[in-house]
């Protein structure tokens, strides 16, 4: 049950339905989860700055159970999460930083309970 969260300094409108499903699909597809278990979210129009700069820019968080606890995982997720950003939203590399945290099963709440129970 991945969670995928965008921050950005870009305009709302920059974040379509579209892209939003996009990047879920993209998300499903990188990560090897069903489409249908990622959850994610846009937060647009924030003040923000990379490294000194108020330029247009994005933070990718992700976080997931068992496929982004390792160096090796992450890297190539992000190859392909920084692929799928440019190429989306026009931004150099040097304007989008990741940010990756492994969950446990207990650390998820659904359906009352928390998933190592379902």
């Amino acid at each position: 049950m991945p969670f995928i969260d965008l921050e950005s300094n870009l305009p709302a409108c920059c974040f379509s339905e579209d892209l939003v499903n996009k990047l879920c699909c993209a998300a499903a597809v990188i990560l090897d989860k069903p489409k249908e278990r990622i959850n994610a979210s846009v937060k647009a129009g924030l003040i923000m700055s990379i490294g000194g700069s108020m330029a247009p820019c994005v933070q990718l968080v992700v976080s997931s159970i068992g496929v982004v606890g390792t160096a090796e995982q992450n890297k190539q997720h992000s190859a392909k999460f920084f692929e799928f950003l440019t190429q989306e939203l026009g931004l150099t590399t040097d304007r989008i930083l990741i940010r990756f945290y492994p969950l446990e099963k207990w650390q998820i709440g659904k359906n009352q309970t928390v998933m190592t129970f379902l």
